[in-house]
């Protein structure tokens, strides 16, 4: 039987969706359930050793390091009151938050709960989350210098999860306190110096619907913050109400502060250059300024108003990018891309495109499972 290659087998599972990661000896893999067919499965497994050698390969290529190897985030030992220096990304939104105070930082979502709620079980599941995620008890300040933002981590201690009871409102009332309640939220005012920097409330609409509603400030978590912290409290709520089976969380191998602390230490240490270097000659050249024809001048202060446009592709249509992107080696993301980077080349007129993306940054094992803000833009 022949095999294809190593590199068009992990490229064809990347385009389905499929996520590899090498861990040690170890090859985990994510994927949804309906894309790892057994076929998959079983070539995944034949060919564990090729997969993890041309990973190894990949990130030794891009300066990455992978769990289990040497060089991999210390741990440090951290007592009550002891000062931890911020990521950079953190560095830059407490500088955004001491020039202009305000929401525009909140992560806010919305978690419909059906069926029957033991509300203090969910209220012992979330103390056990912000106990277990020492970002979400962590508040920001200066220094004894007077000038330089630390983080101080705060001792576990028990959440307060309010309960609101909208059961007895008729349904149209019901929606206005519920859009209420969801922009109360979103527009939670925090002060990064006092905390707490996670606010929670819980919304009964009847006997087995309630919305539990979150808002955490954008310096302590991202958008992959959120699915890591709602997985969780759907897997500790399975255990306090006794779901058989229900499995346990894995211990945390590290902690935000290790990570913050270890990115100081590594860009300080030359890594930081090298990466400006990087950068500085990849957009050499490239335009200040998209000129976007716009029916309305630049105002003189930015505001972020703003609305989304959605829009659906027909099954057709999304068959045919998967398969392009197929054959190109590329992600579905990075073909969609590049057809916005057409569409601004056309009404701009200008053929170099500069685009901002988020991504992840989440490019080693052990911190697929912290909360945290790690995101950044490139």
């Amino acid at each position: 039987m022949t095999h294809a290659p190593i590199a068009t087998l992990i490229a064809d599972l990347r385009a389905l969706g499929v996520v590899l990661l090498a861990d040690g000896g170890n090859l985990r893999v994510s994927a949804p359930k309906e894309r790892l067919t057994p076929e998959l499965r079983g070539q995944l497994a034949a060919r564990k050793g090729e997969i993890l050698a041309h990973l190894q390969s990949e990130a030794t290529a891009r300066g990455i390091t992978v769990l289990g190897e040497a060089g991999t985030i210390p741990t440090q030992p951290r007592g009550p009151g002891d000062e931890t220096p911020l990521s950079f990304a953190q560095q830059r939104l407490w500088f955004l938050d001491q020039m202009e105070k305000g929401f525009t930082w909140n992560i806010p979502a919305a978690l419909r709960l059906t069926g029957r709620l033991d509300h203090p079980a969910l209220t012992r599941c979330l103390t056990a989350i912000v106990a277990r995620h020492e970002t979400l008890r962590t508040t920001f300040g200066l220094a004894a210098d007077g000038a330089t933002p630390v983080q101080r981590i705060a001792e576990p201690a028990p959440v307060e999860l309010p309960l609101v009871d909208l059961a007895g409102l008729d349904p149209a009332a019901r929606a206005v306190a519920v859009r209420a309640w969801i922009t109360r939220g979103e527009e939670h005012l925090f002060d990064l110096a006092t905390g707490p920097l996670i606010w929670t409330t819980l919304l009964k609409l009847d006997e087995n619907n309630h919305l539990l509603l979150l808002t955490l400030h954008h310096i302590i978590s991202d958008g992959w913050s959120l699915g890591v912290l709602v997985g969780e409290v759907a897997a500790l709520y399975a255990r306090e109400i006794g779901v058989a089976n229900a499995p346990a969380l894995p211990p945390l191998l590290i902690q935000y502060a290790d990570f913050a602390r270890w990115q100081k230490s590594w860009l300080e240490e030359g890594e930081l250059d090298r990466q400006l270097a990087y950068w500085q000659k990849q957009l050499t050249g490239a335009p200040a300024l998209l000129e976007l024809p716009t029916d309305r001048p630049r105002p003189a202060v930015q505001g972020f108003n703003g609305a989304v446009e959605r829009f659906s592709f027909s099954p057709a249509l999304t068959a045919s990018l998967k398969h392009l992107s197929r054959d190109h080696r590329a992600t579905l993301f990075t073909t969609l891309l590049s057809g916005f980077a057409v569409l601004l080349a056309r009404y701009s007129g200008q053929s170099d495109i500069v685009i901002g993306s988020p991504v992840a940054n989440r490019n080693r094992a052990e911190l697929e499972g912290l909360i945290g803000f790690f995101v950044n833009t490139l």
